[in-house]
């Protein structure tokens, strides 16, 4: 463990190094602002580095994480980045990104208990539950697996669109899309799930706030 921790400080260093290498102003330009046009939103799972996988550069995407990618609405943490990130940072896009083969959406295929975590599960079960009849009748539990991954990105995506911070942005004319993306970490590949919502008006009408 030593070893490791005096590695990634050493990694560090070779990184500043080579950055300023590359671009003597690079980090100059950095501490000055951030101007990102993207808010992701994905799983905490460590194979999934949101600037790697689209080819961005540091301070092009403003990022939130959690386990299975999940947007509660009683989640003051992820609240709070999108609120930030909507009307402060006024990004143009905010994607959900779930990958194939998470930990959290195999967790609440079962029953097993595995700490306090079981309480976070709770909220991908229900997306379980309202997809139940689509994904029971899925025989291959891999292929389950994956359709389960999908119709998650796909509720966290409407969860965001529920909320009264991007519908107020939404009603106020600010230029944001929501969009869902699975991600494959067997192949590196995202897939663009379809969902792209620009206005309250994709939402069942009792969503629909007035301002």
């Amino acid at each position: 463990m030593a070893d490791y921790y005096k590695k990634i400080l050493e990694n560090n260093i070779n990184w500043v190094k080579d950055s300023l290498d590359k671009d003597p102003h690079y980090f100059r330009a950095l501490a000055t602002e951030q101007t990102p046009p993207l808010l992701w939103i994905g799983c905490s799972d460590s194979r999934v580095p949101a600037n790697e996988i689209i080819g961005a550069k540091n301070g092009e995407v403003f990022v939130h994480r959690n386990i299975a990618n999940m947007v509660i609405h009683t989640d003051m943490n992820m609240l709070s980045v999108l609120d930030y990130a909507v009307n402060v940072l006024k990004v143009k896009h905010i994607i959900v990104v779930g990958h194939y083969g998470c930990g959290g959406i195999k967790a609440a295929m079962n029953n097993d208990s595995i700490g306090i975590i079981d309480n976070w599960i709770r909220h991908i079960k229900n997306v379980y539950r309202l997809h139940k009849n689509l994904l029971d009748a899925i025989p291959n539990e891999t292929a389950r697996f994956n359709a389960f991954v999908e119709v998650n990105v796909k509720e966290q995506v409407f969860d965001l669109a529920k909320t009264s911070i991007v519908q107020a942005a939404w009603k106020s004319g600010q230029d944001v899309t929501l969009h869902g993306w699975a991600y494959g970490l067997n192949s590196g590949i995202v897939t663009d799930l379809d969902v792209n919502l620009t206005s309250e008006k994709n939402l069942d009408e009792v969503y629909q706030l007035k301002f």
